[in-house]
């Protein structure tokens, strides 16, 4: 009696759970890659955010998919955790990127105002976080205020001031030089607070411009106001965090800092007291509530 060779070919193994890639799945992705792109939702705030993070962490061809629809998108993923949710921000060619100067457009049609926009929201992140471990630490909040930002840039005016005189530099040249040394002759001609019938705070004054800066911050998801004082309060969220770690290598952030306007010391930043504040055209209350 011979033995009964089966000689069919043999069943495949069943794939793993989850290697296959299903619509829903894709659906899921997309959905989260949604969720990141309202940078104001807090993931503690909607279940099914919550539920699509936890996914990505604990399934990794989730993460994968979610990542490589979040490329298609030109989209960058910074982080994605319960902290700063699917936090993302647009490459260069992306449709999603809003542009310098796109917003500075949208903001002042003069090339200066531009220009000072610009170096207001250089301010804001030096200010937000003076320090490497402040970038690195995720518990870290910074605070910042609008008088207290053009304080720092009229510091920051005066020390570039001071630099060029020493270097025998031409301290008046045309306004439309680049760089942080126009900068300053900028910011420093302009009115801190002008003035308006009605009491408002003109657009084209330097208070003004942080004010615009730090609303536009506010609107992506970037700060929080926290109240009215010194014209305005703000705290710091995770995403911004994450945005001043990926623009930390700027030429110009760091030549701000390197100007020593934000001395660190124990952990406590403050502006440096001016050799003489009667010319630094600084509004009231101009003081920077640092460090939780």
């Amino acid at each position: 009696m011979t033995e009964h060779v089966d000689r069919s070919e043999p069943e495949p193994a069943a794939a793993p759970a989850g290697s296959a890639v299903t619509p829903a799945d894709a659906a899921d992705a997309a959905r989260l890659v949604a969720f990141g792109l309202q940078p104001k939702l807090a993931p503690a705030r909607d279940q099914e955010y919550t539920d699509l993070l936890r996914r990505h962490r604990e399934d990794p061809a989730f993460a994968r998919l979610a990542d490589a629809v979040a490329a298609g998108l030109g989209l960058v993923v910074l982080e994605v955790s319960p902290r700063a949710g699917m936090a993302v921000t647009a490459a260069e060619d992306s449709v999603f990127a809003v542009r310098m100067g796109d917003y500075a457009r949208r903001t002042a049609a003069d090339s200066a105002d531009r220009f000072l926009h610009g170096l207001a929201h250089l301010a804001v992140a030096a200010l937000a976080f003076p320090r490497p471990e402040d970038l690195a630490d995720d518990s870290y909040i910074g605070r910042v205020t609008v008088n207290g930002v053009d304080a720092f840039v009229r510091q920051a005016c005066r020390r570039l001031e001071e630099r060029a005189e020493e270097q025998g530099e031409n301290t008046d040249p045309a306004t439309d030089a680049p760089g942080l040394e126009a900068a300053w002759r900028i910011w420093a001609r302009r009115s801190a607070t002008g003035a308006t019938k009605d009491a408002r705070r003109p657009a084209a004054s330097t208070t003004g411009i942080v004010a615009k800066a730090l609303g536009f911050l506010t609107d992506s998801g970037f700060l929080q106001r926290t109240g009215d004082d010194s014209g305005g309060t703000y705290r710091t969220t995770a995403r911004y965090q994450l945005q001043v770690r990926d623009m930390a290598a700027s030429a110009a952030l760091a030549e701000l800092l390197e100007l020593g306007v934000v001395p660190v010391t124990d952990g406590t930043a403050t502006l440096l007291p001016a050799e003489d504040t009667d010319d630094l055209d600084l509004v009231a209350d101009a003081g920077l509530p640092f460090h939780s």
